[in-house]
């Protein structure tokens, strides 16, 4: 009876062991591609933080420009504050 009992527990622990070494073979290949994943949205994100930061400049640049005119066609405005 107590053979039997130990052969159990070897057997369950080599068909644990098999299949903790089938899912570890599958992780890294799923990291990797949630890494490039991540790589990508960085990307798209930085690529999209220079276009937003590129609107503000045109933005802000076509404001000055208008309190330039406006001051010189004598309108009132309120400067900008350094």
């Amino acid at each position: 009876m107590r053979k039997n009992f130990t052969v159990t527990l070897l057997l369950l622990a080599i068909f644990a062991a098999t299949l903790c070494s089938a899912k570890a073979q599958n992780a890294p290949t799923q990291l990797v591609s949630a890494v490039n994943e991540l790589k990508q949205q960085q990307a798209q994100i930085a690529d999209n933080q220079t276009k937003i930061d590129s609107k503000i400049a045109d933005l802000v640049e076509t404001i000055r420009v208008a309190r330039i005119f406006m001051s010189r066609a004598g309108g009132k405005h309120k400067p900008s504050k350094p």
